[in-house]
C-alpha cells in the first residue's frame, strides 16, 4: 500500500505528531523533536487508529502475534488457532462475542471473568451460557503467558479460592477494549466519553471544517482492515472536495 501511495505522488514522512492546533486554517502540525518548524495544512485527516488495551504480564511481548491476540475476527481463523484450545480474556459484550465466534474454529474456548458476574448483555450472555464449547472460569485473572516457539499454557488466579494455575491453552485473545489514538487532538475534537472521535453520518467530517477522521480512531464497532480501508477512501473524497472548494 505504501508502495502504491508513493507511485501515485504521495510524499511520505515517517514522523511522530505531538500536537495539532486547529483553531484556524491553515491549521498547524507539531512534530515530535521538532516543533520549531511545525507542518501547515488547509486540510487534515486523522487516521490514528485505536490500540488494543494490554495487560502487561509476563509472556505478553513474546508471543505477542505468536499465540496472543487482540482480534478474534481478524485472527480466529488462522491455521495456528484451528482445532486448539483458546483462552479470551473479559467480560462484556465483545468478550462474549468473541468466545462464540472461536467456537466456529476451537476445540474449545475458556473464558475468564475477573469478577463473578459477567457486564455482557443478558442475550451475549446466554449465548455464551449455552454454548458447549465455552467454558466460564469465574473470579479469575490472567497471571502469564507461557510457550516456546508459541503459546503452550496460560498462568490463572481464582481470586475467590486464592488458588493459582496453569491451563494448557495454545490461543489467548484478549477482549478488554481498545483505546483511540485521539488524546493528541487535547479536546479540539468532538469525541465520545471514550475518545473515540465523532464524525457526521454518512460522512467523515467532523466539528472543525477541513478536519476529517476515518478508521478505527472514530469506529468502536467494526474495526477490521477492509472497513478502514473504505472509510480512508471516504476521507480522501470528502478531503479533495473541501480543497476544492476553497
Amino acid at each position: 500500500m505504501r508502495e502504491q501511495n508513493i507511485k501515485c505522488g504521495t510524499r511520505v514522512e515517517t514522523k511522530t505528531i505531538s500536537k495539532v492546533d486547529l483553531k484556524q486554517r491553515p491549521f498547524t502540525i507539531y512534530v515530535e523533536d521538532e516543533e520549531d518548524k511545525p507542518i501547515k495544512a488547509q486540510s487534515i485527516i486523522i487516521a490514528t487508529g485505536a490500540t488494543a488495551k494490554r495487560m502487561g504480564v509476563p509472556g505478553e511481548t513474546e508471543f505477542w502475534s505468536k499465540g496472543v491476540s487482540a482480534c478474534a475476527v481478524c485472527d480466529g481463523a488462522l491455521p495456528i488457532y484451528r482445532n486448539k484450545h483458546l483462552v479470551v480474556v473479559g467480560g462484556g459484550d465483545t468478550a462474549a462475542e468473541e468466545a462464540t465466534f472461536l467456537t466456529h474454529f476451537a476445540s474449545k474456548v475458556t473464558l475468564l471473568v475477573r469478577r463473578n458476574v459477567m457486564r455482557a448483555s443478558k442475550a451475549m450472555q446466554q449465548k455464551v451460557f449455552s454454548n458447549p464449547k465455552i467454558e466460564v472460569l469465574w473470579d479469575t485473572t490472567l497471571v502469564d503467558i507461557k510457550g516456546e516457539k508459541s503459546v503452550t499454557s496460560i498462568g490463572i488466579y481464582n481470586s475467590e479460592t486464592k488458588i493459582s494455575s496453569n491451563i494448557d491453552a495454545q490461543g489467548l485473545f484478549y477482549a478488554i477494549g481498545h483505546t483511540p489514538n485521539s488524546a493528541f487532538l487535547k479536546g479540539q475534537l468532538n469525541t465520545d466519553e471514550t475518545g473515540y472521535i465523532i464524525t457526521q453520518p454518512g460522512s467523515t467530517k467532523t466539528n472543525v471544517e477541513g478536519v476529517f477522521a476515518c478508521g478505527d480512531v472514530q469506529d468502536k464497532i467494526y474495526r477490521q482492515a477492509i472497513t478502514a480501508a473504505g472509510n480512508g477512501c471516504m476521507a480522501a473524497l470528502d478531503c479533495e472536495r473541501f480543497l476544492s472548494s476553497l
